[in-house]
């Protein structure tokens, strides 16, 4: 799922050569001049930019072009067809059919070269330059077209090396421009995106490739005249450090050196990438900027709530810790909410304050439902796949609290935000709290030695960011106790999810938001059951992950009506699941977001579940029974979730993979009379989590 769709998709011709295009054009918030992006060498495609594009679509008119050898472009089969001139006038003539008569070309690599090239060769058409770890020159090793007994290390950039091995190649290549430790991410796209072409193509485009020689690149880059912004890192392993900064001199342009930088910033630093862009193209057509600035004395304290959107489970202990917090403060304390659907209508219910900038959120609730199957979410790399998403949303903030003072910024598993702080700890203006109810990405079995390695990686970059910045949070709460963290290695020379958190975090015990204690049958009588009806709820949180619990549950209820008499089946799809698009049988009622969700809980004789924390707890809290259901390769659900519920005593676990409609039955019929003795969930955690964030106020 992309973080941001094209406003308009299409494509030139030329000599019979296809090649692709996107345009980003929304009306509301773009101005001039357009921001064209070329791409790289044909290893990759026009994909490449997906951390950029999102969040400069917001200021600019954003056109990409995609280069031919890969993507949406076709592969001629002469090298001549790729020669640079014939990359450069492929975007003049997308420039021509889009209508854009200047702009600003921005490349990477080869793309660099091309739009330094662009704008010496057609000066009427480039109103600035961005070059980022450019290519020009770049010349081939000399000897590129040998045999060789066996190629190691840099002998692999060999013809026959590439026609032989060409993942291998591949793998190689990305190994030399993401540098960078804990890039792991940005490896696998490139190399995916370098699978997209082959051998055959990547040769064809060697000799353009290896053209340009010393002189040629100082002649380019002495007839550019528009004002142009070098950007090269400084430990860049394809193409010399020393190259930009020629090309900064023959250009008289800026150079912004990346300490520690490989070759594609971009991808691997997407905000401080992003910023630098911006701030560029708006130099180039000043205008004025209106702002207003409340002084301190004048104004209430202000927090800003960033709620993670996965799920409703989140929003539900948020607004119990607001509440407290805003009575600790006195009633002096204004909360905003940047957060997305189906959290917003929630707080809207709630009578919260929503901020205008969450528009611009791109959907991580719409990621997760595109990426799970059959009661199955791999947790893990959907996570890493959401990169995307994070940068987007991650820029949204950024703009949002530049513009907005704020006194503390509290962000409740908002990876983005979290993520990006860590990055670049410069853009931290103000107090910051983090806050999780789980700690650590663990491995799952199936996922074999592989999965142990990125999960391992993951954690390492976490725990030593951690260390390296340390005040960086001002608070790490984990919402739990710490007997409800597992005692699992976060991989090798790393501690324990439980040592860690007693290193970082302060715990607060558990948030349910709402009091356990209500009059039950009161309860019932106000939702309509008949005294001695049995009542089951089916439920599977806010998310649209959870239809294939509902129709296995629905399978089940006729075989489970058998064995309890009087069996009322409440189903509840949640925000994200269309009621209308359940059948439901008779005897089953099916409703679709329901606000006061712990009520009906409160009231039932059983329910069945995902295994999601916040719903599982609920239930936990309120003593009812209850069959619950981890979600496949969800390392949340399969681990943490069933180590806490195992401190409490409470719920069955079931597997979804074995249990049909017959063996459901079954079980709901033994559990709805099970005796409950569950550990009491504590009432205190709102509180306890308020008095920490208070202190930062």
């Amino acid at each position: 799922m992309r973080a941001r769709e094209p406003d308009k998709i299409g494509e030139i011709v030329r000599d019979g050569v296809r090649v692709g295009y996107e345009v980003y054009d929304d009306q509301l918030t773009a101005a001039e001049p357009t921001v064209v992006f070329l791409t790289s060498w044909a290893i990759v495609h026009a994909r490449q930019w997906k951390a950029q594009i999102p969040y400069l679509a917001r200021h600019f008119r954003i056109v990409v072009v995609e280069g031919r050898g890969n993507g949406r472009a076709d592969r001629p089969p002469v090298p001549e067809a790729y020669a640079d001139h014939e990359y450069v006038q492929d975007v003049i003539d997308v420039m021509d059919e889009v209508g854009v008569d200047r702009a600003v070309p921005v490349g990477l690599s080869l793309g660099g070269r091309h739009a330094l090239q662009l704008a010496a060769w057609h000066p009427d058409r480039a109103a600035g330059v961005i070059a980022i770890g450019t290519a020009l020159p770049w010349r081939l090793p000399a000897d590129f077209d040998q045999p060789k007994a066996s190629y190691e290390g840099s002998e692999k950039f060999n013809r026959h090396y590439i026609s032989g091995d060409y993942r291998g190649f591949v793998e190689f290549f990305m190994s030399g421009v993401f540098t960078e430790p804990h890039s792991s991410k940005q490896w696998e796209d490139g190399v995916g995106w370098g699978l997209e072409t082959d051998a055959e193509t990547l040769l064809l485009t060697a000799p353009a490739v290896d053209a340009p020689d010393a002189a040629d690149a100082e002649a380019i880059g002495r007839q550019v005249r528009c004002p142009v912004l070098v950007v090269h890192g400084d430990q860049d392993a394809i193409v010399p450090y020393e190259t930009g900064v020629d090309l900064a001199r023959w250009t008289g342009g800026a150079l912004v050196t990346i300490r520690g930088g490989g070759h594609a910033p971009t991808m691997r630093d997407p905000v401080g990438s992003n910023l630098l862009i911006r701030e560029f193209v708006e130099s180039l057509t000043p205008r004025p900027r209106h702002r207003t600035w409340t002084p301190p004395r004048r104004r209430r304290k202000r927090a800003l709530f960033v709620a993670s959107p996965i799920g409703l489970g989140h929003v539900r202990r948020d607004l119990a810790i607001a509440t407290e917090l805003r009575d600790r403060c006195g009633g002096d304390l204004e909360i905003e909410w940047l957060t997305q659907d189906p959290v917003t209508r929630v707080l809207a219910d709630a009578g919260e304050r929503v901020h205008p900038a969450s528009r611009w959120l791109a959907s991580e609730s719409g990621h997760f439902e595109s990426e799970a199957g059959e009661h199955d979410l791999h947790a893990f790399q959907s996570l890493r796949r959401m990169d995307e998403i994070m940068a987007a949303n991650f820029m949204v903030f950024h703009d949002l609290v530049s513009d907005d003072p704020y006194d503390l910024w509290i962000a409740d598993e908002g990876w983005d935000v979290d993520h990006f702080l860590f990055d670049n700890p410069e853009l931290k203006t103000t107090a910051y709290a983090w806050l999780t109810d789980f700690i650590g990405m663990l491995p799952l079995p199936d996922g074999g030695l592989a999965e142990t390695a990125l999960t391992a990686d993951v954690n390492a970059e976490r725990v030593g960011r951690m260390r390296h910045l340390p005040r960086l949070r001002d608070r790490s709460i984990f919402v739990g106790n710490p007997e409800d963290l597992v005692d699992s290695s976060l991989g090798p020379g790393l501690p324990t999810v439980r040592e860690w958190a007693a290193e970082r975090y302060a715990c607060t015990g558990y948030v349910t938001g709402f009091d356990p204690s209500a009059d039950r049958e009161a309860i019932r009588a106000e939702l309509g059951h008949r005294p001695g009806e049995r009542v089951c709820v089916v439920t599977v949180g806010g998310s649209g992950v959870g239809r294939d619990l509902l129709g296995r549950a629905l399978e089940a209820y006729p075989r489970a009506a058998e064995r309890i008499p009087g069996l009322r089946m409440v189903v509840v799809t949640g925000p994200r699941i269309d009621p209308g698009s359940v059948p439901a049988p008779a005897g089953v009622e099916v409703r679709g977001h329901v606000p006061d969700l712990h009520r009906h809980l409160a009231a039932c004789d059983l329910a069945v579940v995902q295994g999601g924390l916040t719903t599982t707890m609920e239930l936990t809290a309120l003593r009812r029974p209850f069959l619950y259901f981890p979600l496949g390769h969800h390392f949340e659900q399969q681990v943490h979730v069933p180590h806490r519920l195992a401190q409490y005593g409470a719920g069955r676990r079931m597997d979804y993979a074995t249990t049909d409609a017959e063996r459901l039955a079954e079980a709901m019929a033994t559990e709805i009379d099970r005796p409950i003795a569950y550990r009491p969930v504590e009432a205190d955690g709102a509180a306890r989590a308020a008095a920490l964030l208070a202190e930062l106020l």
